[in-house]
């Protein structure tokens, strides 16, 4: 019998929040207050969590430190949530952590776009096939960042492995997304707008169906208030919620992207809810720039 996926199809078309991984005091994950913050998401409505992605701080994490992550969202999520776990680097590390989330009882993995000076399309096949056929029981999503990917890749991808069953679109292209989607099939899969509430009108116009967030660790109401008025078709009102968030998204993606966990974690921090500490290559922001971050962050309805 194949597969069909109904469940993860069904959870990527909601607002996939990217969790934060909070630091102790020295340095190390704490444990507790990332429990506390992912039922806080859950308890205030999301549906859908993402361990181990990039506002998780994915690339600055242990191998060990990422497996803790999946084993406390797991956790935290029971029924309550569904878990798409993040896995990436080189490919047996990738394989390993899939089948690490599947002995978990994940049903999904997001496979971050692949960190690598010469990227071939056919090679970036390649790499999406053999971890997808690792775990043909779990939902495969591609994290695709890569303008150059050609939509009949991800077609051909599809084509050998049926449980690649959604997107994460990242490239800041409206246009290109609308494009590539049709030329991989836009009813094959879930396409997930993988820039957030910034690009989520846009892309939900030319056939997305849910957007990954990491402003939700923040305002949760605020990023379902988005997606009820996409569903809904009312843009005018998903673009009310757009000028609310516009300055914060703006910090976030100023410097390219510099501070776009600090961010986050600044306005977690303003409210109480965890430390402000990011890793190196990020860093805190200085203390001239917290007061407006705290502002925003105090202005919405939490």
């Amino acid at each position: 019998m194949t597969a069909t996926f109904e469940t993860q199809r069904a959870a990527l078309a909601e607002v996939v929040a990217i969790p934060v991984t909070p630091f102790a005091e020295d340095g190390t994950i704490d444990r507790d207050t990332h429990r506390a913050l992912l039922r806080r998401l859950i308890d205030g409505g999301v549906r859908t969590l993402t361990p181990n992605g990039n506002t998780g701080e994915f690339y600055a994490l242990t191998p060990e430190e990422r497996r803790t992550i999946t084993e406390l969202t797991v956790e935290e999520a029971g029924d309550r949530a569904v878990v798409l776990v993040g896995v990436g680097h080189d490919l047996p590390t990738a394989v390993a952590s899939a089948r690490h989330a599947r002995a978990l009882g994940a049903p999904m993995v997001m496979v971050h776009q692949p960190v690598h000076p010469y990227v071939s399309e056919g090679g970036w096949v390649d790499y999406h096939r053999a971890l997808a056929e690792s775990v043909p029981e779990l939902g495969v999503v591609p994290y695709i960042r890569n303008p150059l990917l050609a939509g009949s890749r991800l077609a051909e991808l599809a084509d050998a492995c049926p449980n690649v069953i959604g997107v994460k679109y990242a490239v800041p292209d409206a246009a290109r997304f609308a494009s590539f989607a049709r030329d991989a099939g836009l009813e094959r899969f879930v396409w997930v707008a993988g820039l957030a509430e910034p690009y989520a009108p846009s892309y939900f116009s030319a056939g997305a169906t849910g957007f990954t967030s990491g402003l939700v660790n923040v305002a949760p109401a605020v990023s379902l208030n988005m997606i009820e008025a996409l569903r809904s078709g009312d843009y005018p009102a998903a673009m009310k919620v757009w000028e609310r968030i516009r300055r914060f998204e703006e910090l976030r993606a100023a410097d390219a992207s510099a501070n776009n966990v600090t961010v986050v974690k600044e306005a977690l921090s303003s409210l109480g809810l965890c430390r402000r500490d990011v890793r190196p290559p990020s860093r805190p922001l200085p203390a001239s720039e917290r007061s407006e971050v705290a502002a925003i962050a105090a202005g919405w309805s939490l």
